[in-house]
């Protein structure tokens, strides 16, 4: 295990996983209705950052996520990349309610298109999945993102693989009882004290890009609160390019044991470019992620061992950059590869605020 910059994660994880004789016996649907019913308590990610089942239907889940000061980046904002934190779960859990038991399933791909900028208000955010295709062997579904006011944020699609059922025999009969929730000896991290600093404009307006992520690297400048949060980390940043490392630990856990949440590995790819989108930005120049398209190649185990992502800017224009990025985990295999599009925005503050509306409008 590399070295982790975020205490949050070296401490013990607190979550819940699914009982493998749950799934051999309840088909996709009954299984996540635990949720809302309270049959089933949530993973590590819902402890970590908040993450929630609200609606279970057929072909519909719904889920939430505080937009938590947290997720803050260097620039203020709460990054397109930290939706990956949220859609994924609905995008994927909307298909599995038409799998019949012992069905295992795997996301493939993960795109998202971003409408609004964010406020890290703490309020909840909520996205809502639709399922649009469920074949023998593939499914795909989307979904929307609304913050609290009822405004359409991003959009969000998915493709999943189906994987023919597993010969298991049901391990229980009926379903499980409520769960109980233990007792906590402190908050959880997101309802915590907020960590890290947001650099003020008058960094911004002073220093380019490329200086900022490297005075981040070498600590002259200090990290921002989703570095604390999550363990996120730049480690080297070059004119159009940036490499940022994120430690697989259990905190970072889908429901099912032994694998990494998928829109972790798809945060840590859009976090990548965005960083490498900053390194070509002059002082005084913001810049709007439009999309970012992530293919999730192998699964991840939450090994504590480091995920690295290397970032490059392919088309810097006078408008518009676009990124590229490839995720390898500590053997050297790629794991997952994405692209992103951004907007450049000279003389707009860091927090670029309202400047995805203003830019679609001009």
């Amino acid at each position: 295990m590399g070295l982790v910059h975020s205490e949050i994660q070296q401490e013990a994880p607190r979550g819940f996983h699914m009982d493998p004789r749950d799934f051999a016996s309840l088909s996709g649907y009954r299984l996540l209705r635990g949720f809302p019913e309270g049959r089933l308590l949530s993973p590590p990610v819902g402890y970590l950052y908040g993450l929630r089942v609200t609606e279970v239907e057929q072909g519909s889940v719904t889920f939430t996520m505080p937009a938590s000061p947290w997720l803050l980046s260097p620039q203020g904002i709460l990054s397109g990349a930290s939706l990956a934190l949220l859609v994924d779960g609905p995008l994927a859990c909307t298909i599995q309610t038409a799998l019949p038991p012992a069905t295992p399933y795997t996301t493939s791909e993960l795109s998202m298109q971003y409408l609004r900028p964010v406020k890290a208000d703490g309020r909840l955010l909520t996205c809502r999945g639709r399922l649009v295709h469920a074949g023998q062997r593939l499914a795909m579904s989307e979904a929307e993102v609304v913050d609290a006011d009822g405004n359409v944020i991003a959009l969000a699609s998915t493709r999943c693989v189906i994987m023919p059922a597993l010969e298991v025999t049901p391990g229980r009969v009926g379903e499980p009882g409520p769960a109980v929730e233990p007792s906590w000896p402190t908050p959880h991290p997101y309802e915590r004290q907020v960590e890290g600093e947001v650099l003020p404009q008058e960094t911004w307006d002073r220093l380019s890009g490329l200086e900022v992520m490297r005075g981040h690297i070498s600590g002259e400048l200090p990290p921002p609160p989703i570095c604390k949060l999550t363990g996120i980390w730049p480690i080297t940043a070059e004119d159009g390019a940036m490499t940022w490392t994120m430690p697989a630990t259990e905190w970072m856990s889908s429901p099912v044991a032994g694998q990494l949440y998928g829109g972790l590995t798809a945060f840590l790819a859009g976090m990548a470019i965005d960083g490498a989108f900053e390194t070509v930005m002059p002082a005084g120049t913001a810049f709007a992620s439009l999309d970012l398209k992530v293919y999730l190649l192998r699964p991840v185990p939450p090994d504590m061992r480091d995920l690295t992502a290397t970032a490059q800017v392919v088309q810097r224009g006078r408008r518009l950059c676009i990124g590229t990025c490839e995720v390898v985990n500590a053997d050297g295999k790629s794991v997952a590869l994405g692209t992103a599009s951004a907007m450049v925005l000279p003389g707009r503050p860091a927090t670029v605020a309202r400047a995805i509306d203003e830019a679609s409008a001009g």
